[in-house]
């Protein structure tokens, strides 16, 4: 089973992320990422704008989808967040569809850092996060 397919079947079980907030893991390789989310009107503030909080779970999702990524076969999930700090950037609008790539910075023994970027078709990027992760 590709990589994909095999993260798909294992996240289905983060009702959060994946049912509640509706993300959808588009791709997924050697410690990266690809989520994606519409912008509906659960996920938006009363501006319409997708709350900040909304961002940082597709964010933090797709870190931990990318972390997680070399153990899928084993399902063998330990990494998991231990900090991350998040810089909004434009305002992601009701009906917009979201794109966080994940990408490692440096994956070491029990400590990795990861930075998600995410876009918008119209908005360009909307934020920036930084992930550390912990083995545990």
């Amino acid at each position: 089973m590709e990589y994909t397919d095999l993260a798909r079947e294992i996240f289905k079980k983060d009702r959060y992320a994946t049912g509640l907030t509706g993300i959808v893991i588009d791709h997924v390789d050697n410690h990266e990422a690809v989520c994606t989310m519409k912008v509906t009107e659960h996920h938006c503030n009363a501006r319409k704008v997708a709350m900040g909080g909304a961002l940082f779970t597709l964010a933090d999702f797709s870190a931990a989808v990318a972390a997680n990524s070399d153990s899928l076969a084993d399902e063998d999930l330990h990494w998991v967040s231990l900090e991350s700090n998040i810089h909004y950037l434009s305002p992601a609008p009701l009906g917009s569809t979201l794109r966080a790539t994940s990408l490692t910075l440096k994956h070491g023994r029990t400590t990795a850092l990861y930075q998600t970027i995410i876009e918008s078709p119209d908005k360009g990027r909307v934020a920036v996060v930084e992930t550390t992760m912990i083995y545990v």
